[in-house]
């Protein structure tokens, strides 16, 4: 097996880039394929499809592809998942939402970070990989780690709130908050990523690092967006056929995330901030946003299933048990951070006692982010242990957590009757 392994990586490693490309197209749609013949998320699909083309499994894609040569991917599908993420805040919904989305938000997405970071430097101990310098190699992993932890996947959630018909409170505060939650999580990330960047150079962490570094990657990012949202604005009445716009938006995205990256600034939070204001001040967003949709399917297919080769099976033995203790670190945090900011709000007793468990699906931000913070570290053991630890924890929440928003929409009374009949 090892030998017939190696010769098919040996023999595809001469292919041109090309070649790849076109595999990762055509087996990301196969594994979403099967995903759904399963009646399971077409995400859970790429990420199985990816682990088994792996190099550590089938060697179909070697290890340089992987990590460098496709690893534009990664940034493209960043830079449209982040896009729409700022769609999604319009500042009428904002204001229609109220306080209870803005409090229970801030209070599960923060209590997940500060569970899953904690949890992380009690334990990580035990792990061979882990268990260096307590403050230029854990400190750094945890905050990232539990920075990523913040994000909830909509994806998931959404699917099952139209397959039950669901509708009521909970409904109604669930859309909300995973609306927000990403946005969060990205504001986390850019955070930790500065202060554990000056963490692993073994410089002293001064309140420039913690506070002015990510205060002014955050602003010049936000400010980037800004001004190409504004420059859309501008563009967009001299665009008169909806076929010119699809090559004009994504254009658009890829120039701001590039940019981004160019000037050290976050490409997630630019274009998070163009995504709010095409939403809140462009004329034309609905067409906009719909030329931006024919382009995500194939692009986050690619990038699931280009995120599933990165897993490992030669650290699964150190990433294994990270992954359930990031599983249970973020499941304490949604579950009581979500009850603290219902009862702060006033939310009702259906909202308070069953949201958290609304709240454990994750997958795009959460994977986008993970391969985002491997460029911190390098090409370390510790980058792959975190990598495959968080991804595992992707693989099992995809499989298990669809069941509790199921349980929890089905709590408060909120599934269809003729549904939940069936």
């Amino acid at each position: 097996m090892e030998l017939w392994q190696t010769d098919l990586a040996g023999g595809l490693s001469q292919a041109h880039s090309l070649v790849f490309l076109g595999l990762l197209l055509l087996l990301s749609h196969f594994g979403g394929k099967v995903a759904n013949y399963f009646n399971a998320p077409r995400v859970t699909g790429y990420l199985v499809i990816g682990i088994l083309v792996s190099p550590s499994v089938l060697g179909v894609f070697h290890e340089r592809l992987v990590k460098d040569e496709l690893s534009l991917i990664t940034d493209m599908a960043l830079s449209i998942i982040a896009f729409s993420i700022g769609g999604s805040l319009g500042v009428a919904k904002l204001k229609k939402l109220g306080k209870q989305i803005l409090w229970i938000t801030c209070a599960e997405a923060s209590s997940a970070f500060i569970a899953v970071t904690l949890l992380l430097l009690v334990t990580f101990g035990a792990f061979s990989a882990l268990s260096s310098s307590f403050s230029t190699l854990q400190w750094p992993v945890a905050l990232l780690i539990g920075a990523l932890s913040a994000a909830t996947a909509p994806a998931a959630t959404l699917a099952i709130i139209h397959e039950y018909k669901a509708r009521g409170p909970l409904t109604s505060v669930l859309l909300g908050v995973v609306a927000l939650d990403d946005a969060l999580a990205i504001l986390f990330f850019a955070f930790a990523s500065a202060v554990a960047a000056g963490l692993l150079q073994q410089t002293a962490v001064s309140w420039q690092q913690v506070v002015l570094v990510p205060g002014v990657s955050i602003l010049l990012s936000l400010l980037l967006g800004g001004a190409l949202g504004l420059g859309l604005q501008k563009a967009i009445r001299f665009v008169s056929r909806k076929k010119a716009l699809p090559g004009m938006m994504i254009g658009t995205i890829f120039l701001l995330g590039g940019l981004a990256i160019s000037l050290k600034a976050s490409p997630l939070l630019a274009n998070m901030s163009l995504g709010f204001v095409v939403t809140n001040f462009v004329e034309r967003r609905d067409d906009m946003f719909a030329a931006v949709e024919e382009f995500e399917e194939p692009i986050f297919a690619m990038f699931f299933t280009l995120a599933g080769a990165h897993f490992d099976f030669r650290v699964i033995e150190a990433a294994g048990g990270l992954a359930l203790l990031i599983i249970l670190g973020r499941f304490v945090g949604k579950l009581l951070g979500s009850r603290v900011g219902a009862r702060i709000s006033g939310a009702p007793d259906c909202v308070r006692n069953y949201l958290g468990f609304a709240l454990l699906p994750k997958a795009g931000v959460t994977v986008g982010l993970v391969l985002a913070a491997e460029e911190i570290f390098g090409p370390t053991l510790q980058a792959e242990v975190m990598i495959n630890a968080v991804l595992g924890s992707v693989i099992i929440n995809e499989l298990l957590t669809p069941f509790f928003v199921r349980f929890a929409l089905s709590r408060a009374g909120e599934i269809h009757q003729k549904q939940k009949a069936r």
